[in-house]
C-alpha cells in the first residue's frame, strides 16, 4: 500500500472476523528499539477513556478484543504483534489506531524498514505498509482500521510526531505526564530491586501463604490507594483491581525436616516412558490453560484465537482413512457462536517432531474445518518457521495454521503472569505455581532446548585439529543450534526479570537469514567462537557471551558509556562503587575513541586505586568494557558437564553480579497520568 490509500478487509480475505498486525523495523547497529501502542477511538476522534490507551504497560482489554503480544526478533531486526478480535469490538470504538514510540533523544529516522503488515487469524499477510521517508519523528502513527457501515477498513497513515508520544496520544485525548528524570530514575531504581534479590532460576517452591486465606471476592474488596492528578505512573505499575503474583521469599514450611516433600497437583516421579511424558504434560498444560483464562488467552491469542470460552480435551480419536488419528491434543474457543479448533502435537525429551505426522494432523484440520494445528516440543523455532515441513493443498479453500510452542516460551508465559503481572484470584496463582514446578521438574521432560546435535562433536573436533573448513554444513548447523540457546536464554531470563529481553540480531539490510548463517558459520569456522547479543530493558548496553570453541573459555561482557559530563577520574570511581558487590575477578577495561583498546585491570586491583584504569596520555575514553570468563562444558547436551548449562550459568552469574549492580536506564516512557473526578 501507499501513505493515504485505504482497502476494504472482506476484499482481501472472507475471514476478518480477527486479524494480525505486526509492526517491524531493522537497525544497523542491531540495538534500535520502539514501543508499540494502540488507542481506540470513538466517534469524536477521541479515547473515550484512558483504558482505551494500550501500551506496554495495559496490554490487553477485558473483552478480549486488543491484546499486545510482545516483541519477537526477526533475521535483523524486531517486530511487535497485535491480535484484534474484530468481532468483539465495542460498538462504540470507530478507529483503532496503531502506533510507535521511541525514547531517549532516540528518532525514527534512525531505524530502516518501518513496516506493518496485516495478516488473518491463520498468519497469512494481506496487506503490508511501508515508512521511507522516516527523519526527526520520535513517534509515528502506521496505520489505522475504521468502520464505514458494518465492514471494516484498513487506512495506511505515515504520519510522524516530533513531540514523541506525547503529542500523539494528546491529538486523541489522552493525558500524559513526562516523570522529572529524578522522579525517573528513583522510580526505575524501586523496580530494580527485585531482580537483585533472586537467584536466577531458582523458583519459588513454596505457595504464599496468603493465598489460601485470599478468595476472589476477598480480593476485589481489598481497597486501592487514592491516587492524585498529574502524579506519574511508576514504571511498571499494578492495574488497580488486586492481582495475585508470587512473593520474593516462600513461606516458612510446617514440615519436620527438609526429607518431607510438598504434596503436589501435578505429581512427576513415577514417570518412565516417553509417552507417559507426553500425555501427562500435555493434560496438565491443556488444563490450567482452560481454568485460568489469563493464561490460555496469552498462548492462543498469539495463533489467532479469539477471547473466549476455552475448552480442551486431549487423546480425541479423529476419522483419517483406514485408521483414525489421535492428536495429543484439542483446543477449542467459542466465542459469539463460532468456534475455533486448533489440533495440538506433543513432544518431550529430545524426542523430534514428525513431519508425516503433523501432515496428517494438517489434513485432518482442513477437512473439518479447524484453524490450526499447534505442535509442542523442547526444539526452539527459527524465524517464526515451524521445525518441520508439511505440503499446503492450494485447492483447499478453508486455510489451516500451522505453529509451533517450545515449553521454554511455555513456562516463559506462566513466569510472566505469576512472578511479575499476575493473575485474578488465588486459586489461578497457584495452578500457574503449580505448573511451574511441573515443567522444572528433571522428570517431565519439558526442560526445552537440552542438546547442540550431532554436529557439535564433529565440530569440536574439527577446531581442535583445525581441520574445520568453510563451507562445512556442520558448522551452520551449530549456528542454528546457538540461535535457539541464545533464544532460550532470552526466555528464561526475560521470564525471572519480567523485562523484554531479545536477541540482538547484527546484519547488512537485506540479508536473509541463511546468508547471515552462513556467515556466521564461516567465523566459526576460522575464529572458533560463537558470539551473541542480548537487549535486556533497562541495562545501559547489550549483554555479550563468546564461546571460545578452542580456549573452551564463555566470556560474558557489557560496554558502559562515558557519561556526557564530568570528568574521567570521576567516572572510575563511580564505578567502582557501583560494582562493590561484583566479582573480584571481573575484567575492567577502558574504551578509547580511535582505539582498539585501553587500559585494563581486574576489579580487585581497582577497588584501592580507580585511578589505574584511566589512560595516561589523557586520551578521550567512550567507555567502559565489563567482563567474566567462565569454563566452558565440552558436551553437547544440558548435563553439568554440558555446553548448554555453563551458558546458562554464565550469563546468570555476570547479570545478577554485575548487570543488576549497574545504574539503569533513566524511565523512557512518558507515563499515564491518573485523574479523578473533581
Amino acid at each position: 500500500m501507499v501513505k493515504g490509500s485505504n482497502v476494504a478487509l472482506d476484499v482481501l480475505s472472507e475471514d476478518i472476523g480477527a486479524v494480525v498486525l505486526s509492526l517491524s523495523w531493522r537497525s544497523a547497529t542491531g540495538d534500535g528499539d520502539a514501543d508499540v501502542s494502540l488507542l481506540l477511538l470513538g466517534g469524536d476522534g477521541k479515547v473515550r477513556g484512558d483504558a482505551d490507551f494500550f501500551f506496554y504497560n495495559n496490554p490487553a482489554s477485558a473483552d478480549g478484543s486488543v491484546q499486545l503480544l510482545g516483541k519477537t526478533p526477526t533475521a535483523d531486526g524486531s517486530e511487535d504483534r497485535i491480535t484484534l478480535d474484530l468481532s468483539a469490538m465495542s460498538p462504540g470504538v470507530e478507529r483503532v489506531v496503531l502506533a510507535a514510540s521511541r525514547y531517549g533523544g532516540a528518532r525514527f529516522g534512525d531505524l530502516d524498514e518501518l513496516r506493518i503488515t496485516l495478516a488473518d487469524r491463520t498468519g497469512e499477510p494481506l496487506l503490508t505498509f511501508s515508512i521511507d521517508d522516516a527523519g526527526a519523528e520520535s513517534a509515528f502513527i502506521f496505520g489505522e482500521l475504521y468502520r464505514r457501515g458494518e465492514e471494516w477498513k484498513f487506512r495506511a497513515v505515515g504520519q510522524g510526531y516530533e513531540s514523541g508520544l506525547a503529542g500523539l496520544a494528546t491529538d486523541f485525548g489522552i493525558d500524559v505526564d513526562d516523570a522529572s528524570e529524578e522522579e525517573s530514575e528513583a522510580s526505575v531504581a524501586d523496580t530494580a530491586q527485585a531482580p537483585s534479590d533472586a537467584v536466577l532460576g531458582t523458583p519459588a517452591t513454596e505457595p504464599p501463604a496468603a493465598l489460601s486465606a485470599q478468595t476472589p471476592a476477598t480480593l476485589a474488596a481489598q481497597p486501592t490507594a487514592p491516587k492524585a492528578v498529574g502524579v506519574p505512573v511508576p514504571r511498571r505499575p499494578r492495574t488497580a483491581k488486586k492481582k495475585v503474583v508470587l512473593p520474593k521469599t516462600a513461606g516458612k514450611s510446617l514440615a519436620e525436616n527438609d526429607a518431607w516433600r510438598r504434596a503436589r497437583l501435578f505429581p512427576v516421579p513415577s514417570l518412565k516412558s516417553d509417552r507417559e511424558r507426553e500425555m501427562r504434560a500435555t493434560s496438565v498444560l491443556l488444563s490450567v490453560m482452560a481454568q485460568v483464562p489469563e493464561y490460555g488467552r496469552r498462548l492462543t491469542a498469539a495463533f489467532g484465537a479469539p477471547a473466549g470460552r476455552m475448552e480442551t480435551f486431549t487423546e480425541v480419536s479423529l476419522p483419517h482413512g483406514d485408521t483414525p488419528k489421535r492428536p495429543d491434543g484439542v483446543i477449542r474457543v467459542e466465542r459469539a457462536g463460532k468456534l475455533w479448533t486448533a489440533l495440538v502435537e506433543t513432544k518431550t525429551n529430545g524426542n523430534a517432531l514428525k513431519a508425516a505426522q503433523v501432515q496428517d494432523y494438517m489434513d485432518i484440520a482442513a477437512r473439518r474445518g479447524y484453524e490450526a494445528v499447534i505442535t509442542l516440543s523442547n526444539d526452539v523455532a527459527l524465524d517464526g518457521r515451524p521445525p518441520v515441513d508439511v505440503k499446503v493443498d492450494g485447492r483447499r479453500k478453508h486455510k489451516v495454521a500451522l505453529w509451533h510452542l517450545s515449553w521454554a516460551e511455555v513456562a516463559h508465559q506462566a513466569q510472566m503472569l505469576i512472578r511479575h503481572e499476575g493473575v485474578g484470584n488465588a486459586a489461578h496463582a497457584w495452578l500457574l505455581l503449580e505448573l511451574l514446578h511441573y515443567l522444572q521438574h528433571e522428570n517431565s521432560g519439558c526442560h526445552g532446548f537440552q542438546n547442540m546435535g550431532p554436529a557439535w562433536v564433529p565440530v569440536r573436533r574439527g577446531i581442535d585439529e583445525e581441520t574445520l573448513c568453510q563451507g562445512d554444513p556442520h558448522a551452520i548447523q551449530v549456528v542454528e543450534s546457538w540461535e535457539r540457546l541464545v533464544r532460550q536464554v532470552c526466555l528464561r531470563l526475560g521470564g525471572e526479570l519480567g523485562q523484554k529481553v531479545l536477541p540482538v540480531q547484527r546484519a547488512k539490510r537485506g540479508t536473509d537469514p541463511h546468508t547471515r548463517r552462513a556467515t556466521l558459520a564461516d567465523d566459526l569456522c576460522e575464529g572458533g567462537r560463537l558470539r551473541a547479543e542480548l537487549r535486556i530493558d533497562g541495562t545501559p548496553g547489550a549483554l555479550s557471551v563468546a564461546a571460545d570453541l578452542r580456549t573452551g573459555k564463555l566470556r560474558t561482557s557489557i560496554d558502559i558509556p562515558a557519561p556526557e559530563q564530568g570528568y574521567p577520574l570521576t567516572w572510575a570511581k563511580r564505578l567502582i562503587r557501583q560494582l562493590a558487590e561484583a566479582p573480584a575477578d571481573l575484567h575492567v577495561e577502558t574504551l578509547i575513541e580511535g582505539q582498539s583498546g585501553g587500559p585494563r585491570s581486574t576489579l580487585e586491583r581497582l577497588r584501592p586505586e580507580p585511578a589505574d584504569i584511566l589512560p595516561r596520555d589523557g586520551a578521550q575514553i567512550t567507555g567502559f568494557r565489563l567482563s567474566l570468563l567462565k569454563g566452558m562444558g565440552s558436551t553437547r547436551g544440558n548435563s553439568d558437564s554440558g555446553f548448554i548449562r555453563s551458558v546458562d550459568d554464565a550469563v546468570d552469574r555476570f547479570y545478577t553480579g554485575v548487570v543488576a549492580h549497574l545504574e539503569r536506564r533513566p524511565a523512557r516512557r512518558p507515563q499515564l497520568a491518573e485523574s479523578t473526578a473533581g
